[in-house]
């Protein structure tokens, strides 16, 4: 294991913060996957499933069993992770800024095709080396200003040659469920069945926001896209497959669960061939993918308590009963009700909302949501 310490640039006088990324197999091996933990930073599980996969992967090092390469990063987010207001972690946005640690991230398609867009050629493995070998050049001559820039460009400097990136994050109080560009979503059909996955909510690049793991697919479904709006005819593959994993909810925390999911990212870290071994059947999948913009929010219409009729995993009818929002001055009620049904596959930790809380999320079959698909 290659472990390696990169310093943030200083934001305040007498603060510097350090990203670790820990690196097995030979560095120019393929496949090259990368995974990181806990980008929102007040989301804790993929920190433990990281820890697992880490003893893992010094086993299979020490024996020659990686065979291609794999960057872990188990903790992606040093600022957000120092960030306590009042006991309580505020790990999602940078309180400098108000950014969304994840979101903001940098248009490499633009990149790609501004600095190699037309030397592309015929040879589909040399233009891939060409595309990567551009973003990472580009990439080295930026100069952050901020922490935050510093730990956007760290983590893009990292990942953005990987053929695959798994992004661990977590809900509220959700099931296990991915998030995925629709170019990316055969290659990662198998870790969804080996994570049991119960959700796989899939859209086409442009969600919103500029996230992660987006950038990093739409680096190569964008480059394609801007060659074919010029006439360039070249071929180009979808070289990175790079999803969203939610590890079930912010409470759901333990060897248990962690070991489970080390144990279904390894067999599909075998399957794609970076670690030695058969990783055995592919399971049935518990999920049948739907559209992003098919995800169903319910919002509290009014201040109240929180009263939930059906939990996180249930699949529902249209009209189906949610949650109650319950004012006790006043002894009203309002009903939460689920338009076009599906799986329930996140909820708020909350149980006092004021009006407009994000309440729940339903998993339809059936777009209902244009524009920005995510939240913020």
């Amino acid at each position: 294991m290659d472990a390696r310490h990169h310093t943030l640039p200083c934001t305040s006088l007498g603060s510097t913060r350090t990203l670790t990324s820990l690196h097995y197999g030979v560095a120019a091996a393929r496949p090259k996957v990368y995974i990181q933990a806990s980008l929102h930073a007040d989301e804790l599980p993929g920190m433990l499933v990281a820890h697992h996969l880490r003893e893992r992967l010094m086993k299979a090092e020490r024996s020659g069993q990686v065979l291609g390469q794999v960057v872990l990063v188990p903790v992606a987010n040093p600022i957000g992770l120092a960030q306590r207001i009042d006991h309580r972690p505020m790990g999602r946005f940078e309180l400098n800024t108000s950014e969304n640690f994840n979101r903001s991230y940098p248009d490499l398609a633009q990149v790609a095709f501004e600095r190699v867009g037309r030397e592309l050629g015929s040879d589909l493995d040399k233009n891939v080396a060409m595309v990567r070998a551009a973003v990472l050049d580009w990439l080295s001559e930026q100069t952050p200003l901020t922490e935050l820039e510093g730990l956007r460009l760290t983590l893009y400097r990292l990942a953005a040659d990987a053929d695959v990136v798994l992004d661990l994050h977590c809900d509220a109080e959700a099931v296990l469920h991915l998030y995925s560009e629709t170019a990316c979503w055969p290659p990662l059909e198998p870790l969804a069945c080996w994570l049991g996955a119960q959700t796989v909510l899939v859209a086409d690049y442009g969600a919103g926001g500029q996230p992660f793991d987006e950038q990093l697919s739409g680096l190569w479904s964008q480059l394609a896209a801007r060659l074919a709006a010029h006439g360039i005819e070249v071929p180009l593959p979808q070289a990175c497959a790079s999803a969203t994993v939610e590890l079930r909810g912010e409470a759901d925390v333990g060897h248990a669960w962690a070991e489970r999911d080390a144990d279904a990212i390894w067999r599909y870290l075998q399957h794609l061939g970076v670690i030695a071994g058969d990783p055995g059947p592919v399971p049935e999948p518990r999920f049948v993918p739907t559209p992003l913009a098919g995800s169903e929010t319910l919002k509290a219409p009014c201040p109240g308590v929180i009263a939930f009729h059906a939990e996180v995993g249930t699949v529902l009818s249209p009209g189906a009963l949610v949650a109650e929002i319950i004012d006790p001055l006043s002894g009203q009620t309002a009903l939460l009700r689920t338009a076009q049904g599906g799986v329930l596959y996140a909820r708020t930790r909350e149980r006092y909302a004021p009006a407009g809380l994000t309440v729940a999320k339903v998993a339809g079959h059936r777009p209902v949501r244009t524009g920005n698909l995510l939240s913020e």
